[in-house]
């Protein structure tokens, strides 16, 4: 019994192996790195440009607020509401700013992008390049659709959390606690889909989401649990705190994103090499198989 559990194991314990090499290759901790450093630098530029999107559509001027109150309470734990505050002062001067320093907050938004996709097509080991026409129509897309989107989604679901009818056994309550969750995952499963140039099994996919927002959701109540019980940069940094405190919680976010990245890209390889390791084996067998057939045939 013990030697079929071991033997059923074996391929999720090889399956753990490879993903370990790939990781430690691929060196995400550094990569993460990297995209932590633009996305604090695009950060302002992004929400500017995405509340500037608000702005222009009336239908979701009440939304945009719940959007924002959503996101910073959901995506940015602990220190959300000074966060909030230091990036309604920074959109607010950027508001007096000119044209083209408006067209350097979209540049500098774009580029996050443009870097995310670079590093996802690295983990793919995707040669394949997409037209830059192409490529900035998608960009584009990305940064005007998806707030618009997200912000339909807030409009949907307030609508559906207003229904007293659906309200039944606390499936209200139950629903307010699984959105976030559900949110993350249908992100990082379309993030995982589109955004690499090679074609990705939904089902691939869908489990690196699946892992990667669990792994999200445990890690915002990891970290405000962190900076509640060990307030050590507050200590140190006073009211500048905040400033390392955002930039562990974008790192770890990032380090996320590149794992569920990770693991999605290993299990299409992991099952290639299974295949290969499997025809390697039967075409052994069938050679040993006609080298005793050919013996038994001079012996006789």
């Amino acid at each position: 019994m013990t030697g079929l559990r071991l033997k059923k194991l074996m391929p999720v314990l090889h399956f753990i192996r490879h993903l370990g090499k790939r990781v430690y290759r691929d060196d995400i901790t550094v990569l993460a790195g990297h995209l932590a450093y633009v996305s604090l630098l695009s950060l302002v530029p992004l929400v500017t440009v995405i509340f500037a999107l608000f702005a222009a559509f009336p239908v979701f001027s009440d939304v945009s607020i719940e959007l924002r109150h959503f996101i910073f309470t959901n995506f940015m734990p602990a220190t959300g509401d000074v966060i909030q505050r230091y990036l309604e002062q920074f959109i607010l001067n950027s508001s007096r700013m000119t044209a083209v320093g408006t067209c350097g907050l979209i540049v500098t938004a774009l580029l996050l992008i443009y870097l995310v996709d670079t590093v996802l097509n690295s983990i793919w080991r995707s040669k394949n390049k997409r037209p830059i026409i192409f490529s900035f129509a998608v960009y584009w897309m990305v940064l005007t659709l998806g707030p618009l989107l997200a912000g339909a989604s807030m409009v949907l679901s307030s609508y559906l959390f207003s229904l007293t009818w659906l309200n039944v056994s606390g499936v209200m309550t139950l629903l307010l606690r699984v959105f976030p969750l559900l949110l993350s995952c249908a992100s990082f499963w379309l993030l995982y889909s589109l955004v690499p140039t090679v074609r990705v099994p939904a089902r691939d996919a869908l489990v690196g989401a699946l892992v990667a927002g669990a792994l999200f959701e445990l890690g915002k109540k990891a970290f405000g649990l962190y900076v509640t019980l060990f307030p050590s940069y507050q200590l140190i940094y006073g009211v500048l705190a905040v400033i390392p405190i955002l930039f562990l919680w974008v790192y770890w976010s990032w380090c996320i994103v590149l794992l569920g990245a990770e693991i999605t890209a290993s299990l299409s390889e992991h099952r290639q090499v299974a295949a290969h390791h499997a025809a390697q084996i039967a075409r052994n067998s069938d050679d040993s198989v006609n080298t005793t057939g050919h013996a038994g045939q001079r012996h006789h």
